[in-house]
């Protein structure tokens, strides 16, 4: 609730122009997960402030990097799918930032593409150590608080699963509102992006999970987490007038764009349910299909879009 309501107060400022304090809001709004295990007293002990890097140092690179590699493949593969979207002169820059950005550029000696490589070496390499401190609010009360209290009643996989689908959910009034990930043209706005949204949540909290359970330090989820929203830059790359294709990529929040998360995640699910909850094996199921029905409604998606 407490998230639900910082978006909203977001939203508002995002309907009055405001982009520097709906950027602010949102920046809060990530540290609600942490407001609310302090508010229910939850105890933030065992979380590994303290990081132990011994033989647990390939865990935080792949927190790091895992993001930015997955995230490529899926948007090489949505690139392929559909080439003609693919725009080197990333007319999408100024769609979505603007047209001050262009003339800024311009001043500066910077063609659109040119700085997005630019943007692309900061997003690799110190932006997600940056934004690590920024999503250790929401990684302290996903992550550290409530995917342990889910795993620990229902088991690994269903436990993930039940978790990614209420981090979605805690995104839904910024999808509904102002068009989060996706905007607001795309087919069947803004329900199929509120299902689509939980699905890449599921992909991405077991993955970050996943790193948390190997490190036991809640700085490689936030790192990993942090990695995630620093490396949007195949977005811009995406021509302007198919804009209303993000709910299919070619980010790691698209249909297609998250393929190759979601089967990682989907092996991690699989490998954890037999390592640890074999006798809940079955639980193991429902994700499968689900991964089906994905599969599935992303062709039909695909097909009624041309």
């Amino acid at each position: 609730m407490l998230g639900w309501i910082g978006e909203g107060i977001a939203c508002f400022f995002a309907y009055q122009g405001n982009t520097m304090l709906f950027t602010m809001c949102l920046v809060l709004t990530m540290f609600m997960p942490l407001e609310a295990a302090l508010i229910t007293n939850h105890s933030l002990k065992g979380m590994g402030w303290i990081a132990e890097f011994k033989d647990k140092i390939e865990y935080y690179v792949v927190a790091w990097f895992g993001p930015v590699l997955l995230t490529i493949l899926g948007a090489v593969l949505f690139f392929v799918i559909f080439p003609k979207t693919f725009d080197i002169q990333a007319s999408a820059l100024s769609a979505t930032e603007g047209e001050e950005i262009i003339a800024q550029l311009e001043q500066a000696g910077l063609s659109p593409t040119m700085y997005l490589l630019l943007s692309a070496v900061s997003a690799i390499t110190y932006a997600p150590v940056i934004n690590t401190f920024v999503s250790l609010g929401e990684e302290t009360g996903w992550r550290g608080v409530m995917y342990p209290a889910l795993k620990e009643k229902y088991g690994n996989t269903p436990g993930r699963i039940i978790g990614g689908i209420i981090w979605g959910v805690w995104h839904w009034p910024l999808i509904i509102l102002v068009g989060y990930e996706y905007g607001t043209s795309y087919f069947g706005a803004p329900f199929t992006g509120l299902i689509v949204f939980c699905l890449s949540t599921v992909a991405m909290g077991t993955l970050i999970d996943y790193v948390y359970e190997k490190t036991e330090s809640i700085w490689a989820p936030s790192l990993m987490h942090g990695a995630i929203n620093a490396f949007t830059i195949p977005l811009y790359f995406l021509h302007a007038d198919a804009l209303y294709l993000q709910i299919l990529g070619p980010l790691g929040v698209g249909l297609i764009g998250m393929i190759p998360m979601l089967t990682v995640a989907c092996i991690i699910l699989k490998k954890t349910m037999k390592k640890r909850y074999s006798n809940n094996y079955i639980f193991f199921y429902p994700a499968l299909k689900l991964y089906t029905g994905w599969m599935i409604f992303s062709i039909v998606t695909v097909s009624w879009t041309f």
